[in-house]
């Protein structure tokens, strides 16, 4: 079984300053997962704190298997009991897609930590000038969830692909750990 839980904090461009930074500080972190939905072999904790319901925390569980991998913009494979986690592109018009990227291997018992921030349009079109943006922690587990199985500290392995979204230098602090 593979375990999956992304937290999602979502804000437009006019919500960019301090005041909704403080609001924001501290969503982007992992929470209780809930009785998740057995017999599959994807099961996926997709949390989103949005701007336009003050940040209020949404939760959906599903357990539909890979299709519910490729929304959230992540393939698996296995080789034996390995889980092999890429992040494949999706809709985001910054930063760019580059195309598929490894982002760890996990071993039975093993968990990855995934963070990234975005920059959508609407539109799809990178020319459209209403943005809104996410921040994400995506915690991915090799087996089924126990206590504590995506807050218990230093996840297994870690890669860091945030980049400064607002405009400015752009150098990703993009990090694999392993």
């Amino acid at each position: 079984m593979i375990t999956v839980q992304r937290v999602r904090v979502r804000w437009s461009a006019a919500a960019r300053g301090a005041p909704h930074a403080d609001l924001r500080r501290g969503l982007s972190a992992a929470v209780p997962l809930p009785v998740l939905p057995p017999g599959h072999e994807v099961a996926v904790h997709d949390v989103v704190y949005d701007e336009g319901t003050g940040y209020r925390r949404h939760d959906d569980v599903r357990g539909d298997g890979a299709v519910q991998a490729v929304e959230l913009g992540l393939w698996f494979t296995t080789a034996g009991t390995t889980v092999i986690v890429d992040r494949i592109p999706g809709g985001a018009a910054f930063p760019r897609d580059r195309g598929k990227s490894r982002l760890f291997a996990l071993a039975p018992g093993q968990v990855g930590r995934y963070r990234a921030n975005f920059r959508f349009t609407f539109t799809r079109c990178s020319c459209d000038p209403s943005w809104f943006y996410e921040d994400w922690l995506v915690h991915v587990g090799n087996g089924p969830p126990g206590p504590g199985w995506f807050d218990r500290g230093d996840p297994d392995h870690h890669a860091d692909h945030r980049v400064h979204l607002y405009g400015g230098t752009t150098s990703p602090r993009s990090r694999v750990r392993r």
